[in-house]
């Protein structure tokens, strides 16, 4: 498991009028499973950007399990990204010259030293195998629907056992059906491999699954307008 815990966090994009955020503290201990709300353009996916490393604050800290992730190299904050955090994003992020299965297997594939190769693949059967998906492993993911694009998505983001994952708003594309079913699908893997969950949201209709909800207007203070997914 890996709690985040975020303290005296500023970050602003570039230019004059660039959008800005401000962050005291955030903490959410190992195991947890929050969803965050609130409007496109509020700086939700900036958060998760903050948290995975993609993006610095300047100042501010922000550490995930023991690990002060805004303080390491380039090189290896994507390390780290690739060996304990789980990510799921709004527009899938499935290349459809690989098949279902080597989607799933993609972290593994972009990081040979990430662990045996026949140990991956079997990791990855068993994740399609529990969201109902190993007739479609040899598919092409634009042969899916788009609520199995989003199960696959969370397949292989699961793939390495995370400590976290952030899923940065994995409903938007989805009807209110499957939309259930995935944020289901997310809370459930969390927990059955231990895993702390993140996920940022504007919908209000799938909060009653979550041990706790933070809106974001209220942990942060901005200015101007972020670029939130899908825009």
């Amino acid at each position: 498991m890996a709690g985040v815990r975020i303290s005296g966090l500023h970050f602003r994009y570039p230019g004059a009028r660039g959008f800005g955020m401000r962050i005291d503290a955030l903490e959410v201990p190992a195991g947890e499973c929050v969803a965050i709300v609130g409007p496109s353009g509020s700086g939700k996916t900036t958060l998760l950007s903050l948290v995975a490393g993609i993006l610095l604050p300047d100042p501010g800290e922000v550490r995930i399990g023991d690990q002060a992730i805004s303080r390491l190299s380039d090189s290896d904050r994507r390390r780290f990204r690739i060996d304990r955090i789980g990510q799921v994003f709004q527009a899938f992020e499935l290349l459809n010259y690989l098949t279902v299965a080597e989607n799933v297997l993609l972290p593994r594939l972009i990081d040979p030293a990430a662990g045996p190769l026949t140990e991956a693949r079997q990791r990855a059967a068993e994740l399609l195998a529990d969201v109902g998906l190993t007739a479609k492993a040899d598919e092409r993911p634009d042969r899916l629907s788009h609520g199995e694009r989003q199960r696959v998505a969370v397949c292989r983001a699961m793939l390495n056992r995370p400590g976290l994952i952030l899923a940065d708003e994995p409903t938007g594309n989805l009807d209110q059906v499957n939309k259930q079913t995935v944020v289901d699908l997310l809370i459930r893997q969390a927990q059955t491999h231990g895993s702390t969950l993140l996920m940022v949201t504007h919908d209000r209709s799938l909060l009653a699954a979550f041990g706790r909800v933070i809106d974001f207007s209220e942990l942060a203070r901005t200015e101007g307008f972020a670029p939130e997914a899908g825009s």
